[in-house]
């Protein structure tokens, strides 16, 4: 079962084939392979359409997080900035809603514990617990991960938005990182705790805490106000020996050291970040999960899609923690040819 062959490679025990997930965004090719629409209104046709899907590629672990059963929204002042739409036809996007935050100094009083409210941990735990067994049951054969989505600064760009965010940390970057970031921290913290109650095998620690290029702010107030938090949450979850892996959109190679410092157990982490840094330096100790580009795949020849899988596994399939995925989802705008030579040719050359 992929489930247990995930367990092994979370383990970093060499299985005989490099480890599978993916993020596809893509209903068309889902039900070009299975023959069931995962956009459904029938669930149980959608269900089957995912479980087929999975066993078909064939998926180890499904990526997966939950921060409750209430969204932040419905609780206190949050932004929404719109989003990047993967859908057919991108119709489900939404226009950015005005920012409830007027000034730098709105963000700089602002106490998140205060504005949404500290959970239950108890009654936390059980929702927790509730929701990954309901989810294992729905797809018994992978791995369901435990996780958290807004940990620290996807917490602030969830609340504040980019602009008034930004601005407030060039303001008082002091203010933000020891008052601000405290109030984001203390929600993680009682969400990693009652996540830690549950016990998955595996827990993601989401956190978009980079861009494209890197950093967003300067690399020292990182190592001052958001890494020795992430220390302090996944301490929480370590000592009951759950698997923390990090994983962030951008690039985030210079803070790869940093983050494996902390006591991540592995990297999940798009084309941008540099896994050939992160095979030299961790290929024999951490979990890696990347990173193979969907702009090759949406653009490229069959050759370009060969030789980026080849990059991908000469790189790291020496690597026990190995597993393949394409680092920055399968969106719907792949052609279904290309995105099934991808499969093939990760068969062909994830076998060990």
């Amino acid at each position: 079962m992929s489930g247990q062959i995930c367990k092994k490679i979370l383990n970093l025990e060499f299985t005989e084939r490099v480890g599978r997930t993916e993020y596809c965004d893509h209903p068309d090719l889902i039900k070009h392979i299975t023959g069931f629409d995962p956009l459904s209104k029938d669930i149980n046709e959608a269900v089957q359409a995912n479980r087929r899907f999975f066993e078909w590629v064939p998926y180890d672990f499904i990526w997966s997080t939950n921060d409750g059963p209430i969204g932040w929204d419905s609780l206190g002042r949050t932004t929404n900035m719109g989003h990047a739409a993967y859908t057919r036809g991108g119709d489900d996007y939404k226009q950015p809603d005005p920012c409830p935050f007027k000034s730098a100094e709105d963000v700089l009083n602002f106490d998140a514990v205060k504005e949404y409210g500290f959970p239950d941990i108890e009654k936390r735990a059980l929702f927790f617990k509730e929701s990954i067994e309901n989810f294992q049951k729905v797809y018994p054969d992978v791995l369901i991960t435990g996780g958290y989505y807004k940990t620290i600064v996807s917490g602030c760009i969830a609340s504040f938005g980019w602009d008034m965010f930004l601005e407030a940390v060039g303001t008082n970057p002091e203010r933000f990182g020891e008052y601000v970031l405290e109030g984001f921290f203390n929600l993680s913290m009682a969400n990693f705790s009652a996540w830690a109650k549950v016990k998955p095998f595996a827990f993601i620690c989401h956190d978009d805490m980079v861009w494209s290029k890197g950093a967003i702010f300067n690399p020292d107030w990182y190592r001052k106000y958001i890494f020795p938090r992430y220390k302090k949450l996944w301490n929480v979850l370590r000592d009951k020996g759950i698997k923390v892996l990090f994983c962030s959109d951008g690039n985030f190679t210079e803070f790869v050291d940093d983050i494996a410092n902390c006591g991540a157990d592995g990297f999940i982490f798009e084309p941008l970040t540099d896994l050939d840094y992160v095979v030299k330096k961790y290929g024999n100790s951490h979990v890696i999960v990347g990173n193979a580009d969907c702009r090759i795949l949406t653009f490229g020849t069959k050759q370009d899609i060969e030789k980026e899988v080849k990059r991908c596994m000469d790189t790291a399939k020496k690597c026990p923690g190995f597993i393949m995925a394409v680092g920055n989802h399968i969106p719907s705008n792949v052609p279904i040819e290309n995105a099934l030579y991808y499969f093939e040719a990760v068969r062909k050359y994830g076998k060990r």
